[in-house]
């Protein structure tokens, strides 16, 4: 097998930020633009392609992930649980509390199924390992634990034919994928995809795109990767950050992939080896991706 390292990638920086932790990109193919996170600052950015300006709605509390409504508005994982958000009004509804018995604990990274609801997943502060979960929003607003004993709750993605739920827990080091029963929301047999060695960073959040190869973001790793459904490593498109945290498929054809990171915790000696640090970035892939699922509650 060929990987293929590509370094002559075009690479640009989309939106210079920085942001403290980047994470959660989602394009809004009706309105053709893309939103994305700061976590720790507790910020939703929305922005559109070849604009100077970022409109930013503050949540007052950290949000993990956010996702786009059917209804108009947006989902979002914030500190507390899953909170609905109006963004003409700024209005930030907490909808369901999770985990309100462990204060230092919060929720980071989510997605929408293609049946309308929003998997995400909590994390303890200080990262201890087994302190969180992974919960799935349903369209009636009732909350199931679907993982529990989780890490770093990250990416979720899910194929084409909707048969296999990807998802990663980064302390782990692992993407793992389940059986997935789409109808009723349900996973089982959990393995191991693709055990991302130590040298190469941390996996973090993921996409997938029309032909089933995952895209994984790599904390620490300067890169991102292209895997294929059988876990083996098409190809590594290298980046001038180190923190990667996520990425989603956006633009008129979908082949933008917007690829998101962080400068939280970088040393002034770091930052000037990594200027762009925190910036969201932009590269053009072959395969293109699909139209982000949207919440149906």
């Amino acid at each position: 097998m060929t990987i293929r390292r590509e370094d002559a990638a075009i690479v640009e920086v989309a939106v210079a930020g920085p942001a403290e932790v980047g994470e959660s990109p989602v394009w809004d193919d009706i309105a053709g633009e893309l939103l994305w996170v700061d976590i720790p600052a507790g910020l939703i950015h929305r922005w559109r392609p070849g604009a100077a300006t970022v409109s930013t709605l503050r949540v007052g509390q950290p949000v993990g992930a956010v996702a786009l409504s059917r209804t108009g508005g947006l989902i979002a994982a914030v500190r507390d649980g899953f909170a609905a958000v109006d963004e003409e009004t700024g209005t930030v509804e907490l909808l369901r509390a999770v985990e309100a018995d462990r204060p230092d604990n919060r929720m980071n990274d989510g997605k929408c199924d293609s049946a309308g609801r929003f998997w995400a997943g909590t994390m303890a502060e200080d990262e201890r390992p087994g302190a969180g979960g992974l919960y799935r929003l349903d369209v009636d607003l009732s909350v199931s634990t679907v993982l529990s004993g989780v890490s770093v709750s990250n990416g979720l993605a899910w194929s084409p034919d909707d048969r296999t739920m990807y998802y990663v827990d980064s302390l782990e080091r692992s993407v793992d994928r389940f059986d997935f029963d789409a109808e009723r929301g349900r996973v089982a047999n959990r393995r191991s995809l693709v055990a991302v060695e130590v040298a190469a960073g941390m996996p973090d959040g993921i996409a997938i795109d029309s032909a089933g190869h995952l895209w994984v973001a790599l904390w620490d790793g300067w890169a991102i990767r292209r895997y294929a459904p059988n876990g083996g490593l098409d190809a590594i498109v290298p980046l001038p950050a180190a923190q990667i945290t996520s990425c989603t498929f956006g633009g008129p054809d979908l082949r933008d992939l917007y690829v998101t990171s962080a400068a939280s915790g970088l040393s002034a000696a770091d930052l000037r080896l990594q200027p762009h640090a925190g910036a969201v970035f932009r590269v053009r892939v072959d395969v293109p991706g699909a139209p982000a699922a949207r919440f149906a509650g």
